[in-house]
């Protein structure tokens, strides 16, 4: 893992029981462009990479945080190339946002990284509402999460989940 996404991810062990950060068994990372289908991308990222380290048994639940914390970072992620419509003559979207696969030996962190600055709160539970459960979602699956801001950036935060492994 590089330095730079080790320095980017430094708050995020504050809220870990102590871990050491080079002791990353395995990472991935895929960038999210800012298109709803990366929601879709994100998932196959996901379970490609569960296969790949053998962690196939737990990725269902890993697939529904991954898509709601990708979800919440693409709604609340701005881009003026990602408003307007779209023609063949415009630039290739630039990715705005971030996933991150990190493996331990005891757990699995996936962390999103976003340019917005505002922190994620979960909505009071409607059970009408079509939207407003994704972090109540997050927090039943998971065995934690938290947010923090990008360390060294003047705009971002890092949105994380982590799971204890089998």
């Amino acid at each position: 893992m590089g330095t730079k996404v080790l320095t980017m991810l430094q708050p995020l062990w504050q809220g870990f029981p102590p871990v050491d950060p080079l002791a990353v068994s395995g990472s991935a990372s895929y960038s999210l462009p800012p298109r709803y289908e990366s929601v879709r991308g994100a998932r196959q990222f996901t379970r490609e990479t569960l296969d790949r380290w053998e962690l196939e048994e737990i990725f269902d639940g890993v697939a529904l945080v991954v898509s709601e914390l990708v979800t919440n970072a693409l709604r609340h992620t701005t881009s003026a190339d990602a408003a307007g419509p779209h023609t063949d003559d415009r630039e290739p979207e630039v990715p705005l946002a971030r996933l991150h696969l990190m493996r331990w030996s005891s757990r699995l962190v996936c962390a999103v990284r976003d340019s917005s600055d505002a922190s994620p709160e979960a909505a009071v539970a409607d059970s009408c509402a079509e939207s407003g459960r994704g972090l109540h979602l997050v927090d039943s699956f998971s065995d934690g999460w938290g947010w923090h801001p990008l360390a060294g950036a003047p705009h971002g935060k890092i949105v994380w989940a982590q799971f204890r492994l089998p």
